[in-house]
């Protein structure tokens, strides 16, 4: 049996790391509609970091999901209440930030189109120009 002090203090890390992502999440919805590239990339880097941490944490967590949560042996029955209360933070949490992940594909992608439409347009101001262009120089003859 695993210990329930070492259960609520993965909980807890879990919980700390989805709130870090939550916020991360939150600014980079901010970054891409700003159009705020560089620091657009520090941000989804560090966002990476966290990322790997909360798998290391669920990868230790592993062990707990086999057994009957009704066999653990808490401390208190507040102990065991609070943990349950941060595994439903930890659910609502990641619901947000499954959201969150899924607005901001959906604005990039959106980005990445007016993006593309811009640069079709200069391109064809440009082809434009150099037939106009083409046409003012006079032909030696």
């Amino acid at each position: 049996m695993q210990s329930t002090e070492q259960l609520a203090g993965l909980i807890r890390r879990k919980y700390q790391v989805l709130m870090q992502l939550r916020e991360m999440g939150r600014r980079q919805a901010v970054l891409v509609t700003e159009g705020d590239i560089a620091p657009l990339l520090s941000l989804l880097a560090a966002k990476q970091e966290l990322i790997a941490t909360l798998q290391t944490v669920e990868r230790t967590l592993t062990p707990y999901y086999a057994e009957v949560p009704d066999e653990r042996v808490w401390n208190s029955p507040q102990d065991r209440a609070d943990c349950a209360q941060l595994v439903s933070e930890c659910n609502a949490l990641l619901e947000e930030i499954v959201q969150l992940e899924k607005a901001g594909a959906e604005k990039m992608t959106v980005r990445r189109n007016e993006v593309a439409q811009q640069l079709q347009q200069v391109h064809s101001a440009t082809q434009v120009r150099g037939a106009y262009e083409a046409q003012r120089i006079p032909r030696a003859s």
